[in-house]
């Protein structure tokens, strides 16, 4: 009979179980379990910009490289559009405008531009883009002139309301024989436009004036180069909207402002009163309540963006409670820290909001709290720029998970699952009417 020691073989299976126990625990281990919050720790693999995507939104082949209808020898007339709003409004209706144009065979005349004290605004659109490398780019697209013939232009342009036109027969039919009677024409083109239902020519011309043709003022590009250069490197671009006014016209309500903060947005109110009760509950529910800075902090942390990333704050200059991120996210630049020259001190609202759009297009990533006109325009130009670390914070996710009473760690892990699947379908990331899905 062979007798066997009980120590060593004890120490064997010691060994053999602690080994296995490393293996099963460790970080790089495939056999390990993920923990149920990511960590900033681990931010270079697992922040949201580390997830898989399955879908990417480009240019479509048919603008981009799609044989162009040719040009009528004759045109119907001249059309100037009228634009209002903030920059990147107006960016919009002029784009529209001048798919409009290209509808109707018409002569593009440069846009009129509104001068608001609303928005400290008086640039008009030469302050702003370069007039002579859009002419350019528009060629063969649609006819465009700098000045008119000295017939037409004597006299204003005939006003035509587009207010309820929606696509091409609306256009063809109502806006049309203005056109071609008056021979000079103004619009404003209306916001909710079906641009689905023009033909591929008006539409390729839209597409290639709004992504293709608008370049900033060469002054104004320089700014803007200046800008991007001063901010440090990697950089994530926020636009975080959490104004007076937006607030206000948004009606709800917030609990833990600040006195100068609540009394801004009271002044901002008027005769829109905040939703109270089971109306604000489901209003917020549905998503209508902006985020509030410390809110949009709590939801970078929950996507692994780690705190020390440099973040340039594409904002206007009336945000409210930035101390709520710039607490959390301690490295926050922002255009008035780092441009100080007299020639920025003169800015208007369009050239500062142009400064933004550009740091912010060509920005490492772009994450934003709301899906505006700048939104789109930015997420679109990233787009077809081929910068896809563009994502929109979900106002909804963040009201619903909340309103189930999750918080800490377990609501951090419900946002971290929503967001990674919009980043994963790319949702947001460009608009359908000059971009196409390509699934990877």
């Amino acid at each position: 009979m062979i007798a066997v020691s009980v120590k060593p073989l004890f120490i064997a299976i010691f060994t053999i179980s602690l080994f296995l126990a490393i293996v099963l625990l460790s970080p790089s281990s495939p056999f390990s379990v993920p923990s149920s919050l990511p960590s900033t720790k681990q931010a270079g693999k697992l922040e949201i910009w580390s997830a898989k995507r399955l879908v990417e939104w480009r240019p479509c082949k048919w603008w981009i490289h799609g044989a162009r209808t040719a040009l009528p020898a004759e045109s119907h007339g001249y059309i100037r559009v009228d634009c209002y709003g903030g920059l990147n409004q107006m960016r919009r209706d002029f784009c529209d405008g001048v798919g409009i144009a290209r509808l109707l065979n018409a002569t593009l005349v440069l846009p009129k531009f509104e001068a608001a004290a609303y928005w400290n605004e008086s640039s008009g659109f030469a302050d702003v883009f370069d007039v002579d490398y859009f002419i350019q780019q528009m060629d063969g697209f649609v006819k465009v002139v700098k000045e008119l013939p000295s017939e037409v232009a004597l006299k204003e342009p005939f006003p035509v309301d587009c207010s309820k036109r929606k696509g091409q027969f609306d256009y063809v039919e109502s806006v049309l024989p203005s056109l071609l009677k008056y021979q000079y024409i103004s619009i404003t083109p209306a916001m909710s436009q079906r641009r689905d239902r023009y033909p591929r020519y008006a539409k390729a011309a839209l597409c290639q004036a709004c992504y293709g043709a608008l370049r900033l003022a060469r002054t104004l590009e320089q700014k803007a180069a200046e800008l991007l250069e001063a901010i440090p490197k990697p950089f994530l671009s926020l636009h975080l909207r959490f104004e007076p006014d937006m607030v206000a016209y948004s009606q709800c309500e917030y609990s833990g402002l600040s006195p100068s903060s609540m009394e801004a947005i009271e002044a901002a109110r008027g005769d829109r009163k905040p939703w109270t009760g089971e109306l604000a509950r489901i209003w917020r529910k549905r998503g209508k309540c902006p985020l509030t800075p410390n809110e949009t902090a709590f939801i970078l942390q929950a996507l692994s963006i780690p705190t020390d990333t440099n973040i340039y704050l594409a904002a206007g200059d009336g945000l409210m409670e930035s101390e709520g991120l710039k607490s959390i996210y301690t490295n926050v630049v922002t255009k008035s820290a780092l441009l100080s020259g007299e020639d920025f001190l003169n800015m208007h609202g369009n050239t500062k909001a142009a400064l933004d759009y550009y740091v912010s297009i060509n920005s490492d990533s772009y994450v934003a709290t709301f899906f505006g006109n700048m939104d789109k325009m930015v997420a679109a130009m990233r787009a077809y720029k081929g910068l896809h670390n563009t994502l929109f914070l979900s106002r909804r996710a963040y009201a619903e998970l909340t309103s189930k009473g999750l918080d800490g760690k377990e609501l951090m892990q419900a946002l971290w699952v929503a967001h990674k699947e919009d980043f994963a379908l790319g949702r947001g990331s460009a608009l359908p009417d000059c971009f196409c899905e390509f699934k990877l």
